[in-house]
């Protein structure tokens, strides 16, 4: 087997091991995403963006310009993110989550990466690269309870 087929067979299972996690947890709030993320391994948070997201956008989020180092990072003998990358890699599996739990992956995806009015057009991705959580979660918080009142 090749090594993109391998790649792709482990990103297959790893996206369905998610799918059931989160499915299995109902209605996931804030809190919850956190504490789950919390307890995983930063390889497996990262293999778990590249399954969903794929390694340009986990790149992207986590401030980084080689688009192969996210799959360096989901490998479980693989290099440890920088402090930064590894905020920024948490923060975005919590928010994904979350919106996972609510819309499902390609919802989640989608809002991900389109431009969003409660970050000034900006996208999530480029936000979460620029540090601005508080704003982000807020963003997803209104979108996931359907409050505009922000």
């Amino acid at each position: 087997m090749s090594p993109v087929e391998v790649q792709k067979k482990t990103t297959s299972r790893t996206a369905k091991l998610l799918t059931d996690a989160v499915a299995t947890m109902g209605t996931v709030t804030p809190a919850d995403a956190h504490r789950r993320t919390m307890r995983m391994d930063i390889h497996d948070v990262v293999r778990e963006l590249n399954s969903t997201l794929g390694p340009t956008l986990v790149a992207g989020l986590a401030g980084v310009k080689d688009r192969k180092l996210p799959i360096r990072w989901a490998k479980p003998d693989g290099p440890i993110t920088r402090p930064e990358a590894s905020n920024r890699l948490t923060f975005a599996h919590r928010q994904w989550t979350v919106l996972f739990a609510a819309d499902g992956a390609a919802v989640a995806r989608q809002w991900l990466i389109g431009g969003n009015p409660y970050l000034r057009e900006n996208t999530p991705i480029s936000a979460i690269r620029e540090d601005r959580h508080s704003e982000v979660a807020a963003a997803v918080q209104a979108f996931v309870t359907g409050n505009i009142d922000m």
